[in-house]
């Protein structure tokens, strides 16, 4: 570990480290355009420029490694007028147009400019003008901006593995473009927004819409799949502008996908604001008490076994706890979570868990896939994923997917797997020679036919494969919803599963469904029965309904939700919901008290109190648990030669926000002529 001087600060640091993270060490603040954590390093900006003792010129600190015995000067005149001259020259073709820049507020350029520039530039010739370039519908690009610090194609190229941006000419007549004129195709495209120093790259959807000091800003988290990514939720007045990355080194790190990102104004399009009851057909406007009064005259008379409850993917814990207690009140107990129809049970909570954890992806050296394509079910779990493919191998059973690492294909039928189990094919030395292989369940995986038969031969395989071990559980399952753990931690399962209860609504046998905002099935199959559904958007599950109670989006409500690992996760609320919606937990408890079975709880408190009395692992907040490994679920038996399928085929239409975001439509249109033209160039990764 070297030991070197800074500014007569003596600092010790690992080896490997640079001079810049020698100086971050001594509190001391490099200023920085090009250099960035999780990128290699390029060293093109020079704006980090420090002078170290002995040596001939300043040396660009962020690419000097740190030496033993090394005296480095932070704030010398001569650093100083280094940076000086960088500016000036960064400077130099940049346009002053500041004051028409989205960037403005909130562009490195601005602040060091500020802190580090010197006297008025002396540069007297024509600027530069670079023609704008079309990264696609989610990236605005002033590319004559650019002070080509080339963080976006380093991004692209070892973040999103999509090398579809690169550099062309040289010196002066250098320009960031995309190849062959096709858009920036990632999931996860709009993070070049936030690596971009300068106003060179914006966000195109949010262009000349606020400015910074205009915002209020509340931390949240995500709910567009199941990893919760904390964000950063931008609003001014009733409406949320923008949503913004916070880093959670175990969960996103400082990544989000373009979904959780851009579906922003999905939260303002096709809301329900006020209750509808069905008369004559059609629906028509109604109170709050006379849909009240329509739920209370359909029950009448109705046993609890003619009585089930459906959950959405986008629920929290409050209103799920609130809506499984007024369901147990009304004596039904046919209440369902599983949209898709996963096969796993509630009896064993590794069986549902994503045990490794996320962050635990960074210490696995093998890697097993089972019907699932995490660059569209959890693109920022992707990531981490092509750091594994870097290291070890990684092979799939399914559909063949470009995943933007290399990946093994086995099969796509079950057989693949009871192969792998009796010991046959390559990959096998692969999870034999690994010290910490792991397996990932899809939600193709565990909604096949075989599910059942699936997850047993996955127990078995993480058996077999020393995936278990007493600091180690290799065994996951990638689901996609938000609430998806939090309802099977509730016991939102029945024997009949979704489809039996589609069954039983279709046979007469189930007189009344109350939807909890489901939308992804096929709704028709409730046509006989008296369907209420509760949820903030318009979208499939209304179709269907007899009355419908307008709840609010995921951002005007305080609520928990449990991630894929298991994690209790706390979101705020950012704003209010439009009209009369109101919060689910308070609609399902006026409700109770209408039907003369009241909920014990008036207040948010309360329900949390005695939601973490019957459950106390809620409480456990930012936590990821450490489950008992079970020996045995899942069934045995004979398997079909169903293919095994991925869920997600649309990245872009997966909920009713993502559905009703003009944003996310422009995505899915501008993507489906392009079909990813720069997956084709991913041949090794």
């Amino acid at each position: 570990m070297p030991t070197l001087k800074i500014d007569g600060i003596e600092v010790e640091v690992e080896g490997g480290a640079t001079v810049l993270q020698a100086c971050e060490a001594a509190g001391i603040e490099i200023p920085r355009f090009c250099f960035h954590e999780r990128l290699s390093i390029s060293g093109n900006c020079r704006m980090c420029l420090v002078e170290m003792e002995k040596a001939p010129k300043l040396i660009a600190s962020c690419a000097m490694p740190a030496g033993e015995g090394m005296i480095i000067h932070t704030n010398s005149d001569k650093v100083k007028r280094g940076r000086e001259g960088v500016l000036e020259f960064t400077l130099m073709n940049h346009p002053l147009d500041c004051p028409v820049c989205d960037q403005g507020g909130e562009c490195d350029l601005q602040d060091q400019y500020i802190a580090y520039s010197g006297d008025d530039a002396r540069y007297e010739d024509e600027r530069r003008i670079v023609a704008k370039e079309d990264f696609g519908p989610l990236v605005k690009t002033v590319m004559t901006r650019c002070i080509h610090c080339t963080r976006c194609v380093r991004f692209a190229d070892e973040i999103a593995g999509v090398p579809a941006l690169g550099g062309i000419g040289r010196g002066d007549h250098m320009e960031i473009t995309t190849y062959q004129e096709q858009p920036f195709a990632s999931e996860l495209s709009g993070n070049v927004v936030d690596l971009c120093p300068v106003g060179a790259l914006t966000n195109k959807p949010y262009a000349f819409s606020a400015r910074p000091w205009e915002l209020k800003s509340t931390e949240t988290i995500d709910v567009h799949d199941a990893m919760g990514s904390s964000i950063r939720a931008d609003a001014r007045g009733r409406e949320v502008m923008r949503f913004l990355p916070r880093v959670h080194e175990d969960v996103n790190e400082e990544w989000i996908s373009d979904k959780t990102r851009q579906a922003v104004d999905g939260l303002k399009y096709n809301r329900l604001d006020q209750p509808y009851i069905r008369k004559g057909g059609k629906m028509q406007p109604a109170s709050w008490e006379e849909a009240f009064e329509a739920i209370s005259a359909k029950l009448k008379g109705v046993k609890g076994d003619k009585v089930a409850g459906i959950v959405g993917d986008l629920c929290d814990l409050e209103s799920m706890y609130a809506f499984k207690g007024l369901l147990n009140d009304l004596g039904s107990s046919a209440l369902e979570c599983r949209q898709d129809g996963a096969k796993y049970g509630g009896r064993h909570r590794a069986g549902y868990l994503f045990n490794t954890s996320i962050s635990g992806i960074d210490e696995a050296d093998a890697c097993l896939l089972v019907g699932t394509n995490p660059r569209k079910e959890a693109a920022v779990l992707n990531i981490r994923l092509r750091y594994l493919a870097k290291r070890g191998a990684i092979a799939s059973v399914g559909a063949v997917e470009n995943l933007s690492y290399p990946v093994e294909h086995l099969g796509d039928t079950v057989q693949a797997l009871e192969n792998l189990l009796a010991g046959k094919g390559k990959f096998t030395k692969a999870l034999k020679a690994a010290k910490k292989p792991m397996i990932i369940l899809g939600g193709g995986a565990v909604s096949h036919p075989d599910g059942a038969v699936i997850l047993k031969l996955a127990h078995d395989i993480a058996d077999k494969y020393g995936m278990i071990s007493a600091d180690w559980n290799g065994f996951n399952v990638l689901h996609h919803a938000a609430s998806r753990v939090g309802a099977m931690d509730l016991g939102l399962v029945s024997d009949k599963g979704m489809n039996g209860i589609l069954d039983g609504a279709e046979k007469g046998d189930i007189k009344l469904v109350f939807n909890l905002g489901v939308d992804e099935i096929d709704l028709s199959r409730l046509e006989k029965a008296f369907v209420i559904y509760q949820g903030s958007h318009g979208d499939e599950g209304v179709k269907y309904a007899d009355v419908i109670l307008p709840g609010v989006a995921y951002t005007e409500k305080p609520g928990t939700y449990i991630n894929m690992e298991g994690r209790v996760q706390k979101a705020q609320r950012v704003i209010f919901g439009p009209g009369e919606a109101r919060d689910d937990w308070t609609i399902l408890r006026a409700l109770s008290e209408k039907l003369g079975s009241t909920l014990p709880y008036d207040t948010i408190a309360q329900l949390r109190e005695k939601m973490q009395a019957d459950y106390p692992h809620f409480s456990n907040i930012d936590q990821v648990p450490n489950e008992d490994w079970p020996k045995s679920f899942g069934v045995a038996g004979k398997t079909s030669d169903v293919p095994i399928a991925n869920l997600i085929d649309d990245f872009y239409q997966t909920n009713p926000i993502a559905r009703s975001s003009k944003v996310m439509a422009e995505c899915r249109q501008a993507y489906e002529g392009a079909k990813f033209e720069a997956e084709a160039m991913v041949t090794n990764g």
